[in-house]
């Protein structure tokens, strides 16, 4: 994980004052401080051999639960024809094209996902609510490495611009995204290990389906209960795993192809698709339903894309697990076309009687991977979504020194514990799981397409007629999807449904009541000149130490200063006002993490702690403190360059901070809270009320970042609505 400077040379001292060439070589620094992932040949095959046990776990187990998630009733060999033609064109079209070839070319600087889509919308047409108050104005972040469109917004890019519905609908739409991956690590872990574990039930057909759950139920408890302690001890075996999966399964594909049913791939052939919608009506519409779990886990190849390389995951993709899933589902289909009423077993009974313990020792540690990998991207969500303020604060721990996307949380580890172990016991038939996971697959999928549509128009301006295209034919694809889960909705679909708009809203809720108090605080800044007017009063005393006051603006002071200074009568005599800053951007180089710059006034400066979103808050006590003080004390000698100083002035001036340091450091934040008067909307006044139950009840930034509790101070101030 990048971590605060340790040195002078990885501060970044900022100063009005700084000469043009000083200014231009920071510049260049920092456009090429982004370095594309080029990597050897031999690099990049032990990176998709990688990807094995991470991006594709969901996606490649997925024959375990595809076809006993299907209601067949008296399925014919046209039935099954069919059924295998619309999952290898589900495979084709949504895993080949849209998400290896399309999807993972729209990168935020090498990060991927539904919330990726929309950073980068935000940061090229101005579209988004962290508008551009929130970027330092004076920071040597340069975004020349972004792409920034030399012509003329479009007509829809405009629209959204100026309206506000459509850009809090975009950032709902992208926020609902975030949360059906959350819902995804629920689900995951509940329907693959209990279609694993139900593989008990074919040598010992007299174990009942409650013994079964409960089993699943223990397994999946021993496994958060494990999340502490990470997963690098143990995730040197999850590529292993994965690939013994991923290479055994097409095998028994091919021996139940030969020996069963050898003319399945003509299949292939949409003839066999159409036939079946146009026989079936109807029903064969709702068994959509069941076949979209032949695509889930795909969304992992775009969301993960900030781990891997872009050419490992289409190595991996293209070159393993798509046949892979071809030839095991192509031997499922050809079992069940001569022993037709085997589908609510369709994976354990396809497999050969003298292997089969060791497909089931495989397919259960399979499973255990792919839940990890999805409790692992939970994990990650949250945290990416805490340090951008969309989320309240929990406690994130990272439970690697070397793995920057290896962290845990113990509120989110337990809440998700409970409703696994919940949808385990109450929903255990595996037709409603997977009527449940359906849900999350589409919707996740729909929500990429409808952003990658606005990137395609907005960003890559691409001709219309490969937009139309694009969006027509995955767009009505999924959307037929969508319908035919909407359906399952009554029979357990709205549990991942009902959990990602309580997510959302949630999410929506922080984020808008974050942004409200952002604006009170641009509204009622101080700036330096009224600074300068407080500390002028004679009541007013500088006291010994070291203060760092917690602001959220840059451009300008927090009010809760003056309110501070009015009931204190004092300031020490070293206040360095800090902000955290996050920016979207995936990662902010170590060189520009810490921007600091004097504010004019004698003891009075100006921090600013850059971080993106994928980038960790790693900031500890003691520590962070003696990382600040000494880019301060660098940026002091640096800015005597520039300006005439006299050299005892200089040297006064960091033995103050030195001597301020010693006496005692203090952390001042603001504990605000809204009005909410009778002159409030109602929207304002219900989506602010609930805000602030949520800050009542979340964690303090302070302790989240180390700070030692005995040095924290909470100024309580009430803004007005």
């Amino acid at each position: 994980m990048a971590e605060l400077p340790a040195n002078r040379s990885e501060a970044v001292a900022v100063d009005d004052h700084a000469a043009p060439n000083a200014r231009l070589r920071t510049l260049n620094r920092s456009i090429s401080l982004p370095e594309d992932k080029v990597t050897s040949r031999w690099e990049t095959l032990k990176l998709a051999y990688k990807t094995l046990g991470v991006v594709f776990g969901g996606l490649v187990t997925s024959p375990l639960y595809v076809y006993p998630s299907m209601p067949l009733k008296s399925p014919t060999e046209d039935d099954y024809l069919g059924i295998y033609s619309i999952m290898f064109w589900t495979l084709s079209l949504i895993g080949v094209v849209k998400y290896a070839s399309i999807a993972l070319k729209a990168d935020d600087q090498g990060e991927g996902g539904t919330f990726a889509l929309y950073s980068l919308l935000c940061r090229n047409m101005e579209i988004g609510f962290l508008s551009s108050k929130r970027i330092v104005p004076n920071s040597r972040i340069s975004h020349a490495n972004v792409y920034q469109s030399s012509q003329k917004p479009s007509r829809l890019g405009k629209f959204i611009e100026k309206s506000v519905i459509a850009r809090r609908v975009l950032l709902f739409i992208a926020m609902l995204g975030m949360c059906m991956l959350i819902g995804d690590g629920i689900l995951t872990p509940a329907i693959s290990v209990l279609s694993a574990m139900d593989g008990i039930r074919g040598p010992f057909p007299s174990v009942s389906k409650s013994w079964v759950e409960a089993l699943s139920a223990i397994v999946l408890i021993v496994l958060f209960l494990l999340q502490k302690f990470g997963t690098s001890r143990v995730s040197f075996l999850f590529s292993p795993i994965m690939g013994a999966w991923t290479f055994t399964t097409p095998l028994v594909g091919i021996y139940s192809i030969i020996h069963y049913y050898p003319s399945i791939f003509k299949a292939i052939s949409p003839h066999y698709m159409f036939r079946f919608f146009s026989r079936n009506g109807k029903e064969g519409w709702l068994l959509l339903g069941g076949t979209v779990l032949c695509i889930t886990g795909s969304e992992a190849l775009f969301a993960d894309l900030g781990h891997f390389s872009r050419s490992s995951i289409q190595i991996a993709f293209l070159f393993t697990i798509y046949p892979s899933l071809v030839l095991t589902y192509a031997g499922q289909t050809a079992y069940l076309i001569k022993n037709p009423y085997d589908h609510d077993d369709g994976f354990f009974k396809f497999i050969p009687t003298p292997i089969y313990w060791p497909m089931f020792i495989i397919a259960t540690l399979a499973a255990i991977v792919a839940s990890q990998s999805l409790i692992s991207a939970t994990f990650s969500v949250i945290k990416q979504s805490v340090v951008l303020d969309y989320f309240p604060r929990v406690k994130v721990v990272h439970t690697s020194s070397s793995k920057e996307g290896e962290v845990y949380s113990p509120e989110v580890n337990y809440i998700l514990m409970v409703l696994c172990v919940a949808v385990i016991l109450i929903f255990g038939d595996g037709n409603n799981i997977g009527n449940a996971f359906g849900v999350v697959v589409i919707l996740v999928m729909l929500i990429t397409t409808i952003l990658l549509t606005l990137v395609m128009i907005m960003i890559w301006r691409t001709p219309p007629v490969l937009v139309a295209l694009y969006f027509s034919v995955f767009f009505v694809m999924e959307g037929a999807y969508v319908s035919a889960v909407f359906t399952k909705i009554p029979e357990g679909g709205w549990i991942p449904f009902a959990i990602s708009l309580i997510l959302a809203f949630i999410m929506f809720g922080w984020f808008y009541g974050r942004q409200r108090k952002i604006e009170y605080e641009l509204t009622h800044k101080i700036d330096l000149e009224r600074l300068g007017v407080l500390l002028s009063d004679p009541c007013v005393q500088r006291v010994p130490g070291l203060c760092f006051f917690y602001t959220n603006i840059q451009d300008g002071l927090t009010p809760i200063l003056g309110h501070y200074i009015k009931n204190m009568k004092s300031l020490h005599k070293v206040t360095i006002f800090t902000t955290l800053r996050y920016l979207l951007v995936p990662k902010v180089a170590p060189r520009e993490r810490i921007v600091i710059k004097k504010l004019g006034l004698k003891g009075v400066y100006g921090c600013v702690i850059q971080y993106g979103y994928a980038d960790s808050l790693n900031l500890e006590g003691d520590d962070f403190v003696h990382q600040v003080t000494e880019s301060l004390q660098a940026h002091i000698e640096d800015s005597s360059a520039y300006v005439p100083t006299v050299p005892l002035e200089v040297e006064e001036e960091i033995s103050e901070v030195e001597e301020a340091k010693l006496a005692g450091v203090v952390h001042v934040r603001g504990k605000t809270r809204f009005y909410i008067g009778k002159n409030c909307r109602w929207f304002d006044r219900f989506m602010l009320g609930f805000y602030e139950v949520l800050h009542s009840n979340c964690r303090s930034a302070l302790p989240a970042m180390g700070v030692p509790l005995p040095q924290c101070i909470e100024v309580g101030m009430l803004y007005e609505a």
